[in-house]
């Protein structure tokens, strides 16, 4: 059972959302706004946010970045916006999943267990990868680059965890959703927004991955770093 912080201005909505999140085993908090919904998580720490874009006051967005900033949690952003550019900003603020409006609440239910899933198997850890001077260890959810810490939201790290448990293989959007996100469907805008972020923090170049890079038509595929006196 995970304690979940259901975020949301619409009561009916926070209330479907509730009673789902309730029948499949979670305990629930409530909060209305972007306010009380960062004192909720400061005074009775949860497991997941699910936290609505459009809120009064402090938006979901803003909210967002301010929980990312003190904490690594994982957040699912509601929005009743469409545009991929409005998931962007949600997934570059911080958020590790998104749900659009209207939504089944069976659905959500899913990616909620999904993402708790993917926090659960820190666990049961995998080995500790090296590639270079990257070091992957999922046992302390820890990845270091020349020996500095990089700042990874759950999906990064998952992403990151995978693609270098993994080189030389090919992976399309849709593995990767189905590998990394443990989803049979999705949107695989997704998978190319984490991409994109995860080399930011990870490659000397974004624009020109040596690490994680594309193969065209397919997806992308990590290429193992060799040393040069290897």
């Amino acid at each position: 059972m995970a304690r979940v912080l259901v975020v949301d201005d619409d009561r009916t909505v926070r209330e479907v959302v509730v009673s789902y999140l309730r029948a499949g085993g979670h305990a629930v908090i409530e909060a209305a706004d972007g306010e009380l919904a960062l004192a909720a998580a400061r005074d009775d720490p949860v497991d997941l946010v699910v936290l609505d874009l459009m809120l009064p006051g402090i938006d979901g967005l803003e909210a967002c970045r301010r929980l990312r900033a003190r904490s690594d949690v994982p957040i699912i952003m509601l929005t009743a916006l469409g545009s991929e550019t409005d998931r962007v900003i949600g997934l570059e603020r911080g958020a590790d999943d998104y749900v659009t409006k209207p939504f089944s609440p069976r659905e959500l239910v899913l990616r909620v267990e999904s993402v708790l899933r993917r926090v659960g198997e820190r666990r049961h850890p995998a080995a500790v990868v090296v590639d270079g001077d990257l070091l992957v260890d999922p046992a302390q959810h820890l990845a270091t680059l020349s020996g500095d810490a990089l700042q990874l939201t759950v999906r990064e790290f998952d992403l990151l965890r995978f693609m270098a448990a993994n080189p030389g293989v090919a992976y399309s959007r849709e593995d990767l959703l189905r590998e990394v996100w443990g989803w049979s469907f999705g949107d695989q805008s997704t998978v190319t927004v984490h991409v994109r972020r995860l080399r930011e923090k990870l490659e000397r170049d974004p624009t020109r991955p040596t690490r994680l890079v594309t193969v065209w038509g397919v997806g992308y595929r990590w290429d193992p770093q060799v040393r040069a006196d290897a």
